[in-house]
């Protein structure tokens, strides 16, 4: 490939939304990063099969997830968390998860707050991807989901003047995410 293809190739890859800039994995899926604009939908799939407004967000490192009720606990020695996520309709979903890790999250005051942080099956652009969330209270907030670059190295670029750029849909991961778990048990 010449170097003007080259660049006129990577010049359109950019200028067109939702393409992904990459080859494919050896299992045959895309790779590479997805242009995303700074507001997507995503579905969390431990929690509900309706795709969840989400805010990408470069300057946060971690993502983060609306959770009330928050309670440590421990079960066969390890640290665990329950919580409830509530959505901007009121729906809500009772969780327990194993704590992965912990974040201190820094205030515009100056001082900080350590929150726990689980992982959860999230589907992000037609592909199911396992992130990590600290639980927040994102109640005073627009998206119940931040997603920080943690999730997004690797994954997408964001488009600060563009939403809605990438796909809202993952019924093909959602079944081939059931069909291994099935082969699985």
């Amino acid at each position: 490939m010449s170097a003007k293809s080259a660049i006129l190739a990577l010049v359109v890859t950019t200028l067109i939304p939702g393409v992904v800039y990459a080859g494919k994995n050896k299992d045959g899926r895309e790779a590479g990063k997805v242009i995303a604009g700074w507001v997507e939908k995503v579905t969390i799939l431990d929690i509900r099969d309706e795709p969840i407004k989400a805010k990408l967000d470069s300057g946060a490192n971690t993502s983060s997830i609306h959770a009330t009720n928050v309670e440590s606990f421990k079960r066969d020695g390890d640290e665990w968390v329950r919580f409830t996520f509530v959505d901007k309709d009121g729906d809500t979903k009772k969780m327990e998860r194993p704590i992965v890790r912990g974040v201190k999250i820094k205030d515009l005051d100056g001082g900080a707050d350590r929150r726990p942080v689980i992982e959860l099956d999230m589907c992000f652009d037609g592909r199911v991807h396992k992130t990590q969330f600290n639980l927040s209270d994102r109640s005073g907030f627009n998206y119940r989901i931040l997603l920080g670059r943690r999730f997004l190295g690797g994954v997408a670029v964001i488009d600060p003047d563009e939403t809605y750029l990438t796909k809202d849909h993952c019924r093909d991961a959602i079944e081939e995410k059931e069909d291994n778990d099935d082969k699985d048990d």
